[in-house]
């Protein structure tokens, strides 16, 4: 597998923006190492760009007639290789030279056939469809491997998703331009295409971990056989008898939870990947409840947890070594040595990383103002990875495995 061309630029005219990002992947095209004859390109705009997302797609498949399949969403910031873009009008392209026969766009009017042995997929979905985090799950479990990576669109104005399937769309269901709002849309990929993800997360715990014992629905009644307010109080060391301090803390602590088998709290003080982080929307002083944004039941366990950004640092870093860790083979060829030993000056994508490209779906929480200054979050990504074609979006909430989570990011390399 071939290093798959990337673009990315920033400026109030589309037609710029489009202009700058395919000099860049024709450039690369022409370059050793890189694919030549990609046919699956990946598209990220930010919200300024969302009215002309139709344009958008129509001129870059006219430029990039190779192409044939198309997939992507829009963010309220997107993100490449060792930047990020927020709230300015931007777009990331990067483009896949797969094996035809191991991927599959899909949408709604081009659904995933029987005909095709699916192993993971990248997800894009609109948050306001009912019962999304259900169909992330159901999804998840029609795959093989149970993988899906990818978010939720996030747009202050039109939600958008790009899905072009070169195969077509299914008997019955009309044209289709390509552009949609709703639903769920993304890439599914066979048991040929390598993949390694992690997911990292951006809160840390401030209580121990605790079991639901009682819950209705939302409300959390229970933590541990005690009154779950009560134990919020004294977890957090406040007091109802002066609300506006209490209210304060409150606003900035969230819930992490696991299921029953799970332990929210490492060893380390950090979360896990089975743990999900959900808002506290409201107090119930009069049954001592929680309530929570997410459906709670008796036998999961929990811990508080606020979001904390030497935490995000730190396990953003575990990941992206752990990423590296994977594909450092015991016995590496000179090749593969230097390219892993050059300094961050020096290093650039080269195919004995062993990475073809990259996604990289955050949360629109996090980013660089979380990580301390303007694209901090990418170039800690890049610093620990590596110089890898990398593309993705601020999503309004994380997929990855059957889960959908909030706060956390959501890395995944293709592997050569």
């Amino acid at each position: 597998m071939k290093l798959f061309p990337y673009g990315h630029a920033t400026h109030p005219q589309w037609q710029m923006a489009a202009a700058l990002v395919l000099a860049q992947l024709r450039a690369q095209m022409t370059l050793h190492g890189y694919a030549a004859n990609p046919t699956l390109a990946l598209l990220y705009i930010t919200d300024h760009y969302a009215a002309q997302a139709q344009d958008i797609l129509e001129y870059l498949g006219g430029e990039l007639p190779l192409v044939t399949d198309w997939s992507g969403t829009v963010g309220v910031g997107i993100c490449s290789n060792n930047v990020e873009y927020f709230d300015e009008p931007a777009l990331a392209v990067m483009l896949l030279e797969l094996p035809p026969e191991q991927y599959r766009v899909f949408s709604g009017v081009a659904p995933l056939g029987l005909g095709f042995e699916v192993n993971s997929a990248l997800v894009h979905a609109d948050g306001g469809t009912p019962d999304v985090g259900e169909l992330v799950f159901e999804l998840a479990h029609r795959t093989d491997s149970g993988f899906l990576f990818g978010g939720l669109s996030s747009s202050r104005s039109a939600s958008v998703q790009f899905a072009v399937a070169g195969d077509g769309n299914i008997s019955g269901q009309g044209g289709a331009s390509g552009v949609f709002s709703g639903g769920m849309s993304g890439v599914a990929f066979g048991p040929g295409v390598g993949l390694v993800s992690r997911v990292t997360q951006g809160c840390k715990p401030v209580s121990k971990a605790r079991t639901v014992t009682a819950a209705d629905h939302n409300l959390i009644l229970e933590l541990d056989g005690e009154p779950a307010l009560d134990v919020l109080l004294a977890d957090l060391n406040i007091s109802l008898e002066r609300p506006q301090e209490a209210l304060e803390v409150v606003r900035a602590t969230l819930v992490g939870l696991a299921g029953a088998d799970g332990e929210p709290v490492r060893q380390t003080g950090n979360f896990g990947n089975d743990v999900t982080v959900r808002h506290i929307i409201g107090l119930d002083p009069a049954r001592r409840g929680v309530a929570i944004g997410d459906r709670a039941e008796a036998g999961m366990r929990m811990a508080f947890c606020q979001r904390n950004t030497q935490a995000a640092r730190a396990d953003l870093m575990r990941v992206c070594a752990e990423i590296r860790e994977e594909l450092e083979p015991a016995d590496m060829p000179l090749q593969t040595a230097t390219a892993l030993a050059a300094s961050e000056l020096e290093a650039a994508p080269h195919p004995a990383r062993r990475i073809a490209g990259a996604v990289y779906v955050s949360c629109t929480g996090r980013g660089g103002p979380h990580f301390g200054g303007p694209s901090a979050e990418l170039q800690l990504v890049r610093k620990a990875l590596g110089d890898v074609p990398l593309v993705g979006f601020f999503a309004g909430g994380e997929i990855a495995y059957d889960h959908l989570y909030g706060y956390t990011g959501v890395l995944t390399v293709f592997t050569t």
